[in-house]
């Protein structure tokens, strides 16, 4: 059966060689062309007059012309990659151009003039890795993480899942369920089916290690707070210097701020990366009793559902006033006597003093919500496939019944396909890669 046509490409099929950009866009020093699939020699061998091909992965110099007119587009850098061990699984070459605009779009014509190439859609690199079997779908979920990454957290954590560290354990716990599985169905064909007998201790103890194992991934961070940030709430009462603050913590006038109280009348969101760090500082209305302002009663009716939905709340009202876990910041200590034994820190957003210490503070606090630097933190649907897996492990484990037994690990082994994409679904792959930039 031919490969089915891409859904974004209209007439194009998954087994055509593609060529796209893969750097930069131009003018840059070097761009970066690749092209891939069966018809990838021939594409570079006409490109070069038919000279002998490089000698694989070696980097060599050669004057590209243009086969429909002879023209000499540029002197590159060729490198010629026979698959399968390249990054999508087939054939590939790459183009090392001189960066400037003429030059790219005269070698991408006339690589689209060749026959049976034609321009790589969305993310289609990445996912024909996916379907070579190159990457699962966990590393392919991470290199678009890793093409998003806007801080250090979020580069070391799509590092991880890119390197493979939830598919090294998928593949070591499918090769386990598989052994368990095997080692139940040979008892139950070679048993009296009348008298089946019952499971060796062994097999008990390894399937309990593995649901152990499972357990511990389930309990990994969500990746959605390192993408959204761990979320700070700036609180307490008017003209208290919350916007101030929050300005000085993120570096930009993110919060109008004015001597009259009650400036702040709505939720200010302002994402920053403090340390390498994602967090979302929000500055909230001024909280107060007995307001006739429908308005002003609105944003404080928001502030307080802020204050309840925040990872850290920073208080800068009066200490004893602090909603439970909050830190306790007395502000405008340049302007105020304020009581250090009654406070967690004092800081000044005007002169600087103690900003540093509460970065620090926030920093602190944020490395017990976020991944530790070899744990990587799982997305939404990360998370509930290996929920769907724990709850497999554990109908396998709570029944005695050979049957049911089997059935659990039929179900966990759903469960680790649909982790790895063998069981995923056309729909969810398409979004998925189509995320991707059209040289990825």
């Amino acid at each position: 059966m031919p490969p089915a046509p891409l859904e974004n490409s209209p007439g194009a099929s998954a087994s055509d060689t593609i060529f796209a950009l893969s750097s930069g866009a131009p003018p840059a020093g070097v761009a970066v062309v690749r092209v891939s699939g069966p018809m990838a020699g021939a594409a570079i061998d006409r490109l070069t007059g038919g000279r002998p091909r490089p000698a694989a992965r070696r980097a060599s110099l050669r004057i590209l012309t243009d086969p429909a007119s002879g023209t000499t587009l540029d002197r590159a850098l060729l490198l010629w990659l026979p698959g399968p061990g390249t990054a999508t699984g087939e054939d590939m070459a790459e183009l090392h151009l001189h960066g400037g605009r003429a030059v790219t779009a005269a070698v991408l014509a006339a690589l689209g003039r060749l026959p049976g190439l034609r321009p790589a859609v969305a993310g289609e690199f990445t996912r024909r890795a996916f379907e070579t079997g190159r990457i699962d779908l966990n590393e392919a979920e991470a290199l678009g993480d890793l093409l998003a990454a806007e801080t250090e957290a979020q580069r070391r954590n799509a590092m991880l899942l890119a390197g493979g560290a939830l598919s090294r354990a998928l593949e070591g716990w499918q090769h386990r369920v598989l052994s368990l599985a095997a080692r139940l169905e040979a008892q139950l064909d070679f048993s009296d089916e009348e008298d089946v007998a019952p499971l060796d201790p062994g097999f008990a103890s390894e399937l309990a290690a593995l649901d152990a194992e499972v357990a511990r991934w389930r309990g990994r961070l969500p990746v959605e707070r390192l993408r959204d940030g761990v979320r700070v709430v700036l609180a307490g009462p008017p003209n208290a210097g919350k916007s101030t603050l929050l300005n000085a913590l993120a570096g930009r006038e993110a919060a109008i701020v004015t001597p009259i109280a009650g400036t702040t009348r709505d939720l200010i969101e302002a994402p920053v990366a403090l340390g390498g760090v994602p967090f979302l500082l929000t500055d909230t209305a001024g909280l107060h009793a007995g307001t006739g302002d429908a308005v002003e009663a609105i944003g404080i009716d928001r502030a307080a559902q802020a204050i309840a939905a925040a990872d850290i709340v920073l208080w800068l009202g009066d200490p004893g006033s602090a909603p439970a876990g909050a830190v306790r910041v007395g502000a405008q200590a340049d302007r105020q006597t304020l009581d250090p034994a009654a406070h967690d820190l004092l800081v000044s957003a005007q002169s600087g003093a103690g900003m540093d210490e509460l970065v620090t503070l926030l920093l602190d606090c944020a490395a017990t919500l976020l991944p530790g630097e070899d744990e990587a933190a799982l997305s939404e649907r990360q998370r509930a496939a290996l929920d769907r897996l724990g709850e497999a492990l554990a109908l396998a484990r709570g029944e005695g019944d050979p049957i049911l037994v089997a059935e659990g690990l039929r179900l966990a082994r759903a469960a680790i396909d649909a982790l790895t994409g063998r069981a995923g679904t056309e729909d969810m792959l398409d979004d998925l890669f189509g995320r991707f930039c059209i040289g990825k």
